[in-house]
């Protein structure tokens, strides 16, 4: 038994992805700057891809005037995966569309040039139909150099292939 509790307590976050989360299913929560978001279900979505044995998860939400998107590609499964300009190939975005001018439309980016480490995705259950995390991340705008802190976020979405 001791040696049951050092193996579970020797377990590291990057091999299993946390905790799930408090997203209601098919949606995706989190604060942009301290203010609540949480995704219109329909408008909430997962997508695995697999071309050349490389897997690509893409998972998005968006509410009436906002926007998280998330994209790891090598994605492996469930565990967590650093946001750094090291590693290009995971990104994360909050998007403040302009309906009546899409070119007005901002975009925040993580990562960003020179940013190091600025956020964590984490996938901590996944089956054939659901995907379930965590996530956080500062972000740039590159048009006027403001940031963004997505804090507390969660997702709970449904795999559309």
């Amino acid at each position: 038994m001791i040696g049951s509790l050092v193996t579970l307590s020797s377990c590291s976050k990057s091999d299993d992805g946390g905790d799930g989360g408090d997203a209601a299913a098919g949606t995706i929560t989190a604060k942009v700057n301290g203010s609540q978001f949480t995704s219109l279900e329909i408008t909430s979505f997962a997508s695995l891809t697999t071309a050349s044995n490389q897997t690509t998860l893409v998972m998005q939400g968006n509410t009436q005037s906002q926007a998280i998107n998330m994209i790891i590609n090598g994605y492996n499964g469930v565990g967590s995966y650093e946001l750094s300009d090291s590693n290009v190939f995971i990104i994360a975005s909050y998007i403040e569309p302009n309906i009546s001018n899409p070119l007005n439309s901002q975009t925040w980016n993580a990562p960003f040039q020179n940013s190091g480490v600025v956020g964590e995705i984490n996938v901590s259950e996944q089956t054939s139909t659901n995907i379930k995390g965590t996530f956080s991340f500062t972000c740039k705008n590159t048009n006027d150099g403001s940031t963004k802190n997505i804090t507390e976020g969660s997702f709970n979405l449904e795999i559309m292939n």
